[in-house]
């Protein structure tokens, strides 16, 4: 039976009330009473059941769906304004002994190059991000007892943390690697992670253990009960998504909100970010394999309703998106895009040959992290590379409070037109910055609070002079 607060994966996750949903959903998809009730719960920003939410996905009353984005545009304004969090993924090692079917890093696949970065390679990643202006990683790796532990992990994070390159550090790094133990995951929270990410691929039990076909990942229950034991481990910070394409997307999104749910009413803190990948082709894999693809207009409409159901909640999406289709999805509850991201392993530091190829898939986005943060400002946004909050102990619950009263764009907003100011200063192209200074002068006066306003003035010309690492 369906229970939301349940530790186990299929009570949580419950399949019957996911199909119970989608049959109510589609009863209702022209119901314009019970839409319009659930439109105005929506404008309450407290958010919506995975019920009331499906409902809205498939909706077909195009004025209704038109009050949906308006709405959703209205909540990532109020919630996260126009700033963008920049990042990019880290890869250290492509060694997986999963047969996921969607995956070029599937343990049969003898046309990749396998690759795993020493601690010195490692090292010289980060410096090229560092010289790119990124302060913020999220690193990646296949599952491998042998080739990528726990240790090899930790190990990797100490030396991200220790490169201080010219004016350049990472000051966060989120973790995207298997799901693992409680004990595990405390050794992550010591090394001093931020966010720890794990996409479940697909909700559908069935579809998911036909896609995981060997390897410890072909457990479903071990898999979707991670971020349980990640809380357990002292993690307050994860990150939920789904691979759009492998599996029926009204299914997908059901789920991906009963887990949201699930993790606010057994911790009291729901996902810090949900990511909203579509497969993309890579080494031996073709995405027209899976038969489940979205197109741009429902990719739009997925994210405008994951927007207002669970407004809190920071959206991602990564350089598999195309400019254009970034653009759109900006409007309506994006808050996070990765820039000049490379999925190989080492290809910051050197491009790969083609028949060197060690990608787990395909990016559309190639521009580089100065041309994104050109095209965001153009576009209105305030690119940020701010990793205060969780350097200063508000994760978690602490977070959200702050984010759900609004008092968050008295922290938020300075710290990113400070990690802003200092991106111009040390890694900017003459253009960039022009249309940067332009944008934090006029920024500075969107403070809600003069005293914060007149400190955030204070630092920005100190780092003008030199000084670097501001935050509220």
């Amino acid at each position: 039976m369906y229970d939301v607060k349940s530790s186990k994966a299929e009570e949580f996750i419950n399949h019957e009330e996911i199909l119970e949903t989608l049959k109510y959903a589609d009863e209702h998809k022209r119901d314009e009473k019970l839409i319009s009730e659930i439109i105005e719960k929506a404008k309450l920003k407290k958010g919506l059941s995975h019920k009331e939410a499906s409902v809205l996905l498939v909706c077909e009353l195009e004025d209704k769906n038109e009050e949906i984005y308006t709405l959703a545009r209205e909540i990532k304004q109020e919630f996260y304004g126009n700033r963008i969090v920049m990042f990019a993924p880290l890869y250290l090692s492509n060694y997986c002994v999963n047969g996921c079917v969607y995956c070029p890093y599937h343990l049969k696949n003898k046309n990749i190059r396998r690759k795993k970065l020493t601690q010195e390679e490692v090292k010289n990643e980060v410096i090229a991000l560092q010289d790119m202006g990124h302060k913020r990683l999220a690193i990646e790796a296949g599952e491998d007892p042998v080739n990528n532990p726990i240790e090899y992990i930790i190990d990797c994070i100490k030396t991200i943390y220790s490169v201080k390159h010219k004016n350049g550090a990472i000051r966060r790094v989120n973790v995207n690697i298997a799901a693992t133990t409680v004990e595990n995951y405390r050794k992550l929270k010591e090394a001093g992670i931020g966010t720890y990410i794990l996409f479940q691929e697909t909700y559908h039990k069935e579809s998911y253990e036909t896609l995981h076909p060997t390897g410890p990942k072909h457990n479903y229950a071990y898999h979707t009960e991670a971020m349980d034991r990640a809380m357990d481990g002292g993690i307050d910070d994860v990150g939920l998504g789904v691979l759009f394409g492998l599996e029926l997307y009204k299914y997908e999104f059901a789920g991906l909100l009963m887990h949201a749910e699930h993790l606010e009413a057994k911790y009291g803190v729901g996902p810090h970010t949900i990511s909203v990948p579509r497969i993309r082709p890579a080494d031996d894999i073709d995405p027209d394999t899976f038969d489940n693809s979205i197109d741009d207009d429902t990719f739009a409409k997925i994210i405008a309703c994951i927007r207002v159901a669970v407004p809190y909640t920071g959206m991602i999406v990564s350089t598999r998106e195309s400019q254009k289709c970034r653009e759109k999805v900006l409007k309506l509850g994006v808050s996070q895009i990765s820039g000049g991201s490379k999925t190989s392993v080492g290809g910051y530091v050197e491009p790969e040959k083609e028949e060197e190829n060690s990608a787990q898939f395909d990016t559309v986005d190639n521009r580089t992290l100065d041309e994104v943060v050109n095209w965001l400002m153009k576009e209105g946004y305030i690119p940020s590379f701010c990793t205060a909050c969780y350097r200063e102990g508000r994760t978690g619950d602490r977070f959200m409070t702050l984010l759900k009263n609004g008092q968050i764009s008295n922290c938020c907003h300075p710290n990113a037109l400070m990690t802003l100011k200092e991106y111009l200063e040390d890694y900017a192209s003459e253009d960039t910055k022009k249309i940067g200074s332009e944008l934090i002068e006029k920024e500075l006066l969107n403070i809600p609070n003069e005293k914060v306003r007149e400190i955030a003035i204070d630092n920005i010309k100190n780092i003008h002079e030199g000084k670097r690492d501001f935050r509220f």
